[in-house]
């Protein structure tokens, strides 16, 4: 009796041994060899890679196992087989070839695309009949042409006007079945079209496709699960920063732009996100040796261009950061559990995710942060008349990679900015480091900066240095109906030579004069009632040589 045939998703392979009977069912020895499809399981996605566990049934008995049809950009070196008990792993072979090759890699969308375009040219031979129809109506309606040799009989007075009920009626349905089929093949043709830029757009991307065989011994029914790397696939961090000045709290949402061109798609997996990036430098670079010597006196002789021919320099290495940075160019950004991991933060989204490999970029929530803030208003008079609303957050735990962050305030978008926690300045002594939102100009607080007063003149003894005298004032007032946490910013003079001399006197006495780690940024810092005003003032003295030229950098 025949055996049945086997799944469609699954080919069975007998091999016989060289001398065996001619006849397959003769043979006493058979290795059993499984060509199987395979489903993306789990795909953890870091920033420019992507790690991929993939799933393949193995039967009971079988002795091999490939997996085609994977992407070109698999990283080889990261493969690793695991599989259930009862099935044994030995080695493995990986192979890549053309697409064109590969018979098994044949798009699972021509079959559709066929039928669609064998139902285009149905309607287009029924039009054409339609065509024929209409023809002969016209024909028959008109009379036949001088070059005609058939006449055409010419009905009885008594049947012309049923032969025009005829006519109008056949002429009528003919022309009402070519609309109708005209729409349905527009509306063919407009299934065809999107199926057609998927098989070219898979093609593309699949020009050389790679294959995995695996040899095992299965002493019985399991799965086999397939670990790679590819290159393409990433994500990049965007929050959302929503202020409620009333409970001086800002709400954090972490989102995530997910996007990959990897040459597979990733359709219902379950998906992980996780900060830490495999494909930065697994070490640090040593300092190089300094080194002192005596300079060679200088050759005077200048070789001719004719003599010495010139050589092309050699390219130069690049540096590690500048590949990390063309990686990221290269590169095409729910209730999610998070998991700190030391090192890095890992997000696992709970239902599973379909991503096309497109580069089309998908938008993922994972999560808010609750954060107390310090609320104050910030302001630059020299720079800018203006004050804006600046929230001071304590760095939340785990890993927040910097992204750009949309900014709300009290329910009312007012921009975009940036969230970094990597990058926060020196905090005071005793005091934890903190970064600071900007939510923007605050209309209620008034800003005026009195024009500069500048003096110069002459000091010393016998008048050689050049003495100039800068006074800055400003003037704040509040007109909230509660008090503020008022800053205030000012540039001061910084000498880079010991030839400059400066001083400087402030009214009143700044809280910080180094304010972020910037030597020269002064900053006032007092608690303004509602309704009332403020001044602030500086004075600087520059004294310098009259030899030398000042270079200033305001």
């Amino acid at each position: 009796m025949p055996q049945p045939p086997a799944p469609s998703h699954t080919r069975f392979l007998l091999t016989p041994t060289p001398w065996a009977c001619a006849a397959l069912l003769l043979c006493s020895t058979a290795a059993l060899a499984q060509e199987a499809t395979s489903r993306i399981a789990r795909v953890t996605v870091y920033p420019g890679v992507a790690a991929v566990e993939r799933v393949a049934k193995v039967a009971a008995g079988a002795r091999s196992l490939t997996i085609a049809c994977l992407p070109a950009s698999l990283d080889a070196q990261s493969l690793q087989i695991q599989a259930d008990s009862g099935v044994r792993v030995g080695e493995f072979r990986v192979l890549t070839e053309d697409r064109d090759v590969a018979a098994a890699c044949a798009s699972p969308l021509d079959g559709r695309i066929r039928e669609l375009e064998d139902q285009i040219a149905t309607l287009k031979a029924e039009a054409g009949g339609l065509q024929l129809v209409e023809q002969y109506l016209k024909s028959v309606a008109t009379g036949p042409s001088a070059d005609e040799a058939t006449p055409v009989r010419t009905p009885a007075p008594a049947q012309i006007g049923a032969t025009a009920d005829v006519l109008r009626k056949t002429g009528q349905d003919a022309k009402a079945r070519s609309h109708q089929l005209l729409r349905r093949q527009e509306a063919l043709e407009l299934s065809l079209k999107p199926l057609l830029a998927e098989r070219d757009r898979v093609a593309s991307q699949r020009t050389r496709v790679v294959s995995v065989t695996v040899n095992l011994a299965a002493e019985r029914e399991g799965e086999l699960r397939l670990n790679y790397q590819v290159r393409g696939p990433g994500w990049q961090p965007s929050y959302r920063a929503m202020l409620d000045s009333a409970k001086a709290s800002v709400q954090i949402e972490r989102l995530a732009l997910v996007a990959q061109n990897s040459g597979e798609d990733w359709s219902n997996v379950q998906l992980l996100l996780s900060t830490g990036q495999p494909q930065r430098a697994t070490q640090g670079r040593p300092p190089q040796s300094w080194t002192l010597d005596v300079a060679p006196p200088p050759q005077l002789a200048i070789p001719s261009a004719a003599m010495a021919p010139m050589a092309m320099p050699a390219p130069a290495a690049p540096a590690p950061r500048a590949m990390e940075r063309r990686q990221a160019e290269e590169m095409p950004s729910f209730d999610v559990s998070t998991t700190d991991k030391g090192f890095a933060t890992e997000f696992a989204v709970p239902q599973r995710i379909s991503v096309p490999s497109n580069g089309q970029r998908i938008t993922l929530a994972l999560g808010t942060h609750q954060a107390p803030a310090r609320l104050l208003v910030r302001t630059a008079p020299g720079v800018e008349e203006a004050a804006y609303l600046v929230a001071d957050l304590a760095p939340p735990p785990g890993v927040w990679p910097a992204g750009s962050v949309g900014l709300y305030r009290d329910g009312t978008y007012v921009g975009t900015g940036r969230l970094d926690f990597s990058a926060l300045p020196a905090a005071t002594p005793g005091e934890e480091p903190r970064t600071s939102l900007s939510f923007g100009r605050d209309e209620l607080v008034l800003v005026r900066a009195e024009p500069a007063q500048q003096k110069t003149g002459s000091t010393g003894l016998t008048g050689s240095r050049t003495e100039r005298q800068t006074r800055r004032s400003y003037q704040i007032e509040n007109r909230h109906k509660t008090a503020i946490d008022l800053q205030v910013l000012h540039a001061a003079p910084v000498s880079r030579n010991e030839k400059i001399e400066v001083e400087s006197h402030y009214t009143p006495a700044p809280a910080e004069q180094a304010w972020n780690s910037t030597p020269g940024t002064i900053a006032w810092r007092q608690n303004l009632a509602a309704g009332a005003s403020a001044s602030f003032a500086a004075e600087h003295w520059v004294r310098y040589p009259k030899d030398i030229q000042l270079l200033e950098r305001p």
